[in-house]
């Protein structure tokens, strides 16, 4: 099952979910009615149509009112969620060694899938083995692991729990595990409720013959409601189990072996901490999200997790529980610690070393062929030759570089700074424009950055935009908007757009929607090829002309995407005169679009961009600048 499958099977796994939790809410409903029908049973008609309709309004607002502000609480994406239970930030240019790793391995699997890199949190009081990720979308996604999984797992067990992870974040399974959130938190808003009326008031007045009616309202509340959790976590674990699977596959897939992830789950079967958490009040939040159980379940029909015995089986065919037993005797003198591991592994410093000349960075081949089917297949996945491609980019990338991107302080200012005209009377009117608009501090810091950008590879320029972006991210939403403008004028300044211009200001503007408002970003489309079929051949057209300076040659490249995009149909090929501004009126549209209808369209983009035998390096880069806005992420390319 590819990316387009997922998201539509998702989109159908949400379905389902709203039906069963909707039945659930008319069931405590018409539960409640029956207390209340009760109640009122020697009144007259009209006031006992007039109780029901008061007690169904009643419940239906405090179910809807607790999923609502628990969806709001966690507008703001991942970042929310991790801090809803208490991980705190960590610094990405931090030095300490676990942390280190933990960026190291993130950020290289972020340079692979082409995703921005996640923030990351740590909790940092858990010694179990256990981590999640969450967010809406990869802008505003965030993937936080506990102590005990740092300080125990080495860096390939690391990496396999790290894949586990984005395999959440690139299929989609973030956004419904944080309406599992919302939706868990109304109805369990019903039972607690019902405790406070008890607690305050609800065992005074009322007749003893009669019994006091808000006593056994109280009582039906918290009733309902806890059996209406109970309910809801069997739903809730019945979808979630399905995809922790699927994880795991993918966490192979993306690593190429299995060693690393079939080591943490027996580290996490083999010490007495396992994966629980001490903080069940935060573990009950987002045991749906976690890596291993957050808590034992005292059923498997609750378990949102498959076995521990059964995870590992699935991936090494070879294991006996015997061993288990063995590693916890083992562990009991000398409990594992994974950077002493790394080290006997060899596994320290193993990334490819950084070239001597500076000026090679990232440098490759100039040309790549690519296959239309291919390219679709490896959105929103990566295989292992991408890790290790990504892994060689992200040691390539300068450290002061890195640093400067990573820097709340610096992240703006670089960004602004990739910019920069060479030409110094260019240059002039591009720093009147920051400093008008960001103020003057910000021009002089763009400008004191652009030589550190001199010898920096083409290949390396959306990796390091891809490392600032969350920090960009975490700005307030007048600076972000302020700087979407000021990097739109500043490439407009010399009357031209070059591809990398325009590829680069899109690109950073579509994180900054996407983490201004990532719930309603995450929303897959539903709209037919039929509906954007103007936005979809205006793309055509302007990627064939981009990659053609001939303008035969662009025809043709045109008229074989069409013929692949619709086939039988012939339109004519008309590139608009304005490039820039016919493009940006087609990405909402073109974005709406229904998963299964994005992939004839990247394989029609890839048919457009190889058709005269090779996809240069800024055509790659374009592709991939394509498929982040339409929220289709495209691994490295090897070019």
């Amino acid at each position: 099952m590819d990316f387009f499958e997922r998201q539509h099977a998702a989109r159908s796994t949400t379905a389902r979910l709203v039906v069963l939790f909707t039945l659930a809410v008319v069931t405590i409903v018409v539960a409640l009615d029956l207390v209340v029908l009760y109640l009122t049973r020697q009144s007259t008609t009209s006031d006992i149509i007039a109780s029901l309709i008061a007690a169904t309004v009643f419940t239906l607002l405090l179910i809807s009112g607790g999923t609502a502000s628990k969806m709001i609480a966690l507008r703001a994406g991942g970042a929310a969620v991790a801090q809803s239970v208490g991980a705190v930030p960590v610094d990405p240019t931090t030095t300490d060694p676990l942390l280190r790793r933990f960026v190291n391995v993130v950020d290289e699997m972020s340079i692979a899938s082409g995703v921005p890199a996640p923030r990351l949190f740590v909790l940092e009081s858990e010694e179990g083995i256990n981590a999640f990720a969450a967010g809406y979308t990869p802008a505003d996604a965030a993937i936080t692991a506990t102590a005990g999984a740092l300080h125990r797992l080495n860096r390939d067990e690391l990496q396999g729990v790290i894949g586990h992870e984005f395999s959440h974040v690139l299929n989609g399974d973030m956004r419904l595990n944080i309406r599992l959130i919302g939706l868990l938190n109304g109805i369990l808003l019903l039972g607690l409720v019902g405790l406070r009326i008890l607690a305050f008031g609800g065992g005074r007045g009322g007749s003893k013959k009669e019994g006091n009616p808000l006593l056994l309202i109280a009582v039906a509340l918290l009733v309902f409601g806890f059996i209406g959790q109970f309910f809801a976590g069997i739903i809730k674990a019945a979808v979630t189990r399905q995809r922790e699977w699927l994880a795991d596959a993918s966490s192979v897939q993306f690593t190429r072996q299995t060693n690393g992830l079939v080591g943490a789950l027996k580290k996490i079967a083999g010490l007495p901490a396992g994966s629980a958490l001490q903080d069940t009040h935060g573990e009950r939040q987002i045991s749906h999200m976690l890596f291993g159980e957050g808590t034992r379940a005292f059923s498997q029909l609750w378990a949102t997790h498959p076995p521990l015995m059964e995870r590992i089986a699935a991936l090494d065919s070879s294991f006996q529980p015997a061993e288990v037993e063995q590693l916890e005797r083992s562990w009991q003198a000398n409990p594992p610690d994974g950077l002493a591991e790394d080290a006997q592994l060899g596994l320290v410093g193993s990334a490819a070393p950084a070239p001597d000349n500076a000026a090679a960075l990232g440098r490759r081949p100039a040309t790549v062929r690519l296959e239309p089917a291919a390219v679709s297949a490896r959105v929103a996945t990566f295989t292992p030759q991408a890790l290790d491609r990504g892994r060689e980019l992200n040691t390539q990338i300068p450290p002061q570089l890195r640093q400067l991107a990573t820097q709340g302080s610096t992240a703006v200012p670089l960004v602004l700074a990739m910019l920069l005209d060479d030409d110094p009377g260019q240059r002039d009117r591009q720093l009147q424009i920051i400093g008008s608009r960001l103020g003057q501090s910000a021009a002089v810091a763009a400008d004191s950055l652009a030589s550190s950008l001199d010898r920096l590879a083409p290949t390396l320029r959306l990796p390091v935009v891809g490392l600032a972006a969350p920090v960009v991210a975490a700005r307030p939403a007048s600076q972000l908007h302020a700087l979407v403008a000021t990097l739109e004028a500043m490439a407009a300044v010399d009357g031209t757009l070059t591809l990398f211009e325009y590829c680069h200001t899109r690109l950073v503007a579509g994180y900054v929607r996407d983490a201004l408002d990532p719930a309603r970003r995450s929303r897959p489309g539903r709209a037919t090829l039929a509906s954007a079929q103007g936005a979809a051949l205006t793309l055509l057209a302007v990627v064939a002309a981009a990659g053609n300076s001939d303008q035969a040659a662009a025809k043709r490249a045109f008229d074989a995407a069409v013929q692949h995009l619709m086939p039988g149909t012939s339109p004519a090929y008309a590139p608009p005169a304005d490039c820039a501004a016919a493009l940006d009126a087609g990405w909402d549209p073109l974005d709406s679009l229904a998963p299964r209808a994005k992939q004839p369209l990247i394989e029609a983009l890839v048919v457009a961009v190889r058709d005269d035998g090779v996809v240069t390096e800024s055509e790659a880069e374009l592709l991939r600048t394509t498929c982040a806005l339409l929220h289709c992420p495209l691994p490295t390319l090897h070019v």
